[in-house]
């Protein structure tokens, strides 16, 4: 039997650029910018309608409202206002797949708010809950082995494991912080490496191995080379018999 696993992108975050329709092909799904971080109506449309071209899944990438630091520093926000903020980003995403016809898949929360609801359970809860009563067969995205995943469960979510083809991992499943050396694999060779292990052998070396059991792979878009690598490791990949398909 064949074996499938989903690659994924975050995409809506480069205005003025092409980089989206040109790493697209490579995709099975891909996360939009929803105005949390970066992104509004106006390219939110156009990545759906990209997407639609390309025949790939889209979910919402919604993060903390604080375009200031591209939503990779925790804010100190109340949790009415920022249910409120990832309602209204998630809408847009949904609103704009209603209007081209393409149903959304997912949600998969950006940068600080990724990484904080990975370990903490009120964070995760908030996220769950909006998802749920947007609608709760969105799927959603999270950190493999974060405490995410049992929330989501709670809520009746179907949760996916993501693991990074691009990101230096520590011990514990979590990713090294992007302030440390060495948190961002540019490399090839380390990124088609890092992919491999991930895929077919399920672990990642952090100091030591560690097992890592994923259903979908993400390649950062503002990678160094990010759309080299995601031609490579779809190529890579395919070479080894995996059928790159959404979940």
């Amino acid at each position: 039997m064949a074996f499938t696993i989903d690659l994924n992108a975050d995409l809506g975050e480069h205005p003025n650029s092409d980089l989206d329709e040109r790493i697209m092909p490579y995709l099975s799904s891909c996360n939009i910018a929803c105005g949390g971080h970066i992104g509004n109506a106006e390219s939110v449309k156009y990545t759906v309608e990209l997407a639609k071209q390309f025949s790939i899944k889209i979910g919402a990438h919604p993060s903390f409202p604080d375009s200031i630091n591209f939503g990779r520093k925790v804010m100190n926000i109340h949790p009415d206002k920022l249910k409120s903020s990832l309602k209204k980003q998630i809408d847009l995403v949904n609103d704009s797949a209603e209007r081209s016809e393409i149903p959304l898949h997912h949600v998969k929360p950006h940068g600080a708010l990724y990484n904080l609801a990975a370990y903490d359970q009120e964070t995760s809860a908030l996220i769950c809950e909006v998802i749920a009563q947007i609608n709760p067969k969105l799927k959603l995205y999270g950190l493999a082995h974060a405490i995410i995943e049992k929330v989501a469960g709670s809520y009746g979510l179907q949760f996916v494991p993501e693991a990074f083809a691009d990101r230096q991992y520590r011990v514990d499943r979590t990713l090294l912080p992007r302030s440390e050396k060495g948190a961002v694999l540019s490399n090839e060779k380390n990124v088609l490496d890092q992919v491999e292990e991930l895929v077919f052998n399920k672990r990642v070396f952090a100091d030591c191995w560690i097992s890592i059991d994923s259903e979908t792979i993400c390649l950062h878009s503002d990678t160094k080379g990010a759309i080299n690598l995601a031609a490579k490791i779809r190529k890579h990949l395919e070479s080894k018999g995996a059928i790159i398909a959404a979940v």
